[in-house]
């Protein structure tokens, strides 16, 4: 049930139960492991538009954390029958190990369709009580995204090192974790850089006794506004180190300088977003991931702020990268990393340590 009062009768797999969250559709055709355990979809229910989901099973490596952080899955069709050779068990028995519910052999295509008309919106899945007015009652009584902190949820409890064998490294940087999913430190370490992860609420002054060469600020849930502790502490570190920030990471920047940020109807989820990229003229097909955005006419607003959008989205317009050229700051709202996706965006780690080689040229 949609809050609106929309209904759709299916099929319950995964975990009994009932769960509430905000209802959103992924374009992706392959990669549901991977969405599932991507911690930007916290207080998530995906709906999956490829029709057929689980026919591939699920393995141990595809995962971008360490467990399933959405709330709940939608899909047409359910395959039990998996087929793939890394594969250890089915979608649905993955479902279970982790308590989520699930529900399939439902329009996804309607679904959709009504979700881009009316917008995103809140839904209930049940397993269990199908009497309308006591959905109705549970879904008002869910609080929503909006003016919540959900990093708290998936931050990491304590620091540790990513990488910490690792002999032939450029760099030490500090990546504040938000959500950080794991395909980002395989890349930040594939670019050279040794990574120590800290929690969401490290204050600039830890991170700054650490003196490391450049700070990551990394992806992660909900609505950028509500995480107040992250954009105080990204404000009293701008300027003073490199700084790289993906999805959230880049709403966090600008809000930390002043600037505004919005909910966007349905958002962007998928792996075949077009991007433009400004500077070269390029278009790179990018992995997405977010539901707020950068209000650009509050960052023409900004004073003393010299900022150029490096990045647009081809479908709506939106600001996709912008670079803070005397903060030595720079950000993407679109997912380089790809898990899943494409790779037209991965150069974007080595932007990171050219930044810190001309900070430390110039300092």
């Amino acid at each position: 049930m949609l809050e609106d009062g929309k209904i759709f009768n299916g099929k319950g797999f995964g975990s009994e139960g009932e769960i509430a969250g905000e209802v959103v559709f992924n374009t992706s055709m392959t990669g549901y492991q991977e969405i599932l355990t991507d911690p930007s979809y916290n207080e998530q229910i995906v709906t999956m538009t490829y029709p057929q989901i689980g026919n591939y099973g699920v393995n141990d490596k595809d995962v971008e954390s360490k467990r399933i952080q959405l709330s709940g899955l939608i899909v047409k069709e359910y395959l039990d029958y998996f087929s793939n050779w890394r594969a250890k068990s089915s979608l649905d028995e993955y479902l279970k190990k982790y308590n989520i519910t699930a529900i399939s052999d439902i329009d996804t295509r309607e679904l959709t369709r009504h979700i881009r008309v009316k917008g995103a919106m809140n839904g209930i899945i049940s397993t269990e009580n199908f009497d309308i007015n006591y959905l109705k009652e549970k879904l008002d009584d869910y609080p929503g995204l909006i003016g919540r902190d959900l990093v708290k949820n998936v931050t990491c409890t304590r620091a540790y090192y990513y990488n910490n064998k690792i002999k032939d490294f450029k760099y030490n940087i500090i990546a504040v974790d938000y959500g950080i999913k794991l395909n980002i430190l395989r890349c930040l370490n594939d670019a050279g850089f040794k990574i120590k992860v800290v929690p969401s609420y490290t204050s600039s002054d830890e991170i700054l006794r650490e003196n490391p060469d450049g700070i990551f600020l990394s992806n992660g849930p909900g609505d950028p506004a509500a995480i107040d502790y992250a954009i105080k502490n990204i404000s009293e570190l701008i300027g003073k180190k490199p700084i790289f920030g993906i999805c959230l990471g880049q709403q966090l920047i600008a809000l930390a300088l002043g600037a505004k940020t919005y909910k966007l109807k349905f958002g962007h989820h998928g792996g075949n977003h077009p991007v433009k990229n400004l500077k070269t003229g390029g278009v790179e097909i990018t992995t997405q991931n977010h539901g707020f955005n950068v209000d650009q006419e509050s960052l023409n607003k900004l004073k003393n702020i010299n900022y150029k959008v490096t990045h647009v989205n081809l479908n709506d317009g939106t600001i996709e990268g912008i670079e803070y050229e005397n903060l030595s700051a720079f950000s993407v709202q679109h997912h380089p990393e790809a898990g899943p996706g494409p790779h037209d965006s991965r150069y974007i780690f080595k932007k990171f340590v050219q930044m810190i080689e001309n900070f430390k040229a110039e300092y």
